[in-house]
């Protein structure tokens, strides 16, 4: 049986993994303004960026997650895409499950 957390815990996760993916998100963004330089850092960022979003939800929306944001930091001219926010907002108020 899984253990419950209090709600204080329950607050503070979420808003640590939010914080986490805005951080996440902008380290993916800043490499979109060196041009030459950020698309060679997004073939190392990408698969980085799928693991840590694959183990920060998990499931399948970890799974999902983490193969959409590998493709999109893989494509020139996608990393203006907040992968990492979008999944905790999915995760959080659309999803049906209470994480």
């Amino acid at each position: 049986m899984k253990k419950q957390l209090p709600v204080k815990a329950k607050s503070d996760k979420k808003i640590q993994k939010l914080f986490l993916s805005i951080l996440f998100d902008l380290l993916g963004m800043a490499t979109f303004a060196v041009p030459v330089l950020g698309e060679t850092f997004d073939v190392i960022w990408a698969p980085v960026a799928g693991l840590l979003l694959n183990r920060m939800y998990r499931g399948t929306i970890g799974k999902v997650g983490g193969f959409i944001v590998f493709i999109e930091e893989l494509l020139p001219g996608l990393d203006i895409i907040p992968t990492f926010t979008l999944t905790w907002i999915y995760t959080y108020y659309f999803s049906k499950k209470e994480k």
